[in-house]
């Protein structure tokens, strides 16, 4: 079968190239692949930012059609429309794994990074991470279930109230993820970005976020001030990974804020304002991917019409195209990317 490889480490080294199709253990399941997204982490791979064990076959965002299961699979059967969350691989002793928050686990192995992902027309998955899709959750949307994942576990981490306004920093797909979910628990919802990012700023007008603001003309300041009589955001979701932004989150939180880091840095050291935590009492909030807990919450607010995942795909191509599909997202021209796999 054809399959999107990272061969190597370093920038570059993809090819779509012939791979033998997997075979299954008795606790994995086959899934033959309908959609799969194009993350932030996949243009990082390429250009080598990222690591991964190479040579594997990227993709870790993707829905399909169970085409076979293991022995000892009970939990979904040939036929089933799915998708599969990225964990492939858990100790299963530490104290994260027995809580379910595998996430963490030290030795933990990821599909589309160091297992074989869904860039390709069959992918397997332990049966663990394999979710049936509700009826109202089609291929297409079901392929955000992870991104999705990972923002409900930010905004579950942010414990978001009914009545609290929630700060956005970012509209790519994570903050307009991000976004929704915050507004379907009832927050009022600002969410920011740059001149650059207009399709995505549109959009969030579009899925009906309460005030979508380009902090290059406008006071997002003297809106957050307005909305909470001076005092400032309950939360803030950092979802862009710039260091400025920072900042602009710490000034926009009320004292006993809470902020969250949902994007990835560029680098591991940045300077901080602790300054302003300490006097604040602001709390800081750490938020890695998505665990368990977060999958069946995903699934049903896309089912519940409370999420639009599909809305935030603006392209399409089979796997041939990835190199455009990438140049797309790395410009700024897309806001979500989907690839078809090749007969």
């Amino acid at each position: 079968m054809k399959a999107l490889v990272k061969k190597e480490a370093g920038y570059g080294h993809m090819e779509v190239m012939d791979v033998e199709e997997p075979e299954i253990g008795p606790d994995q399941v086959k899934i033959e692949v309908k959609y799969a997204g194009v993350c932030g982490t996949d243009l990082h791979t390429y250009e080598g930012r990222y690591k991964v064990k190479a040579p594997v076959t990227l993709g870790h965002e993707f829905s399909g059609e169970v085409v076979a299961v293991g022995d000892h699979v009970t939990n979904v059967q040939v036929g089933d429309r799915v998708t599969s969350e990225t964990t492939f691989y858990i100790c299963g002793s530490c104290e994260y794994c027995k809580s379910g928050h595998y996430n963490l686990c030290s030795t933990r192995k990821g599909l589309g990074t160091q297992q074989n992902g869904g860039f390709a027309k069959y992918v397997v998955a332990r049966k663990e991470s394999v979710h049936r899709l509700p009826h109202n959750v089609d291929y297409l949307s079901a392929a955000l279930t992870e991104p999705l994942a990972c923002a409900h576990h930010a905004v579950s981490k942010a414990a978001v109230k009914r009545g609290e306004v929630a700060v956005v920093l970012g509209p790519g797909p994570i903050g307009l993820l991000t976004a929704q979910i915050a507004k379907s628990r009832g927050a009022t919802v600002v969410i920011t970005g740059l001149e650059k990012d207009k399709i995505r700023l549109d959009k969030a007008l579009e899925l009906g976020i309460d005030y979508v603001i380009n902090i290059q003309s406008e006071d997002v300041k003297k809106l957050v001030d307005s909305l909470t009589e001076e005092y400032g955001a309950d939360v803030v979701l950092e979802c862009t990974g710039a260091v400025p932004a920072v900042t602009m989150g710490l000034d926009l939180l009320a004292k006993k804020g809470r902020y969250v880091q949902v994007g990835i840095f560029g680098t591991a050291e940045i300077p901080v304002d602790f300054e302003k935590i300490i006097q604040k009492e602001i709390k800081v909030i750490g938020c890695r991917s998505q665990n368990p807990f977060d999958w069946g919450p995903s699934l049903q607010l896309m089912n519940d019409q409370k999420v639009n995942a599909e809305a935030l795909v603006t392209h399409r191509f089979d796997l041939s195209q990835w190199e455009q599909a990438f140049k797309l997202m790395k410009n700024g021209e897309a806001i979500k990317v989907v690839l078809t796999p090749l007969q």
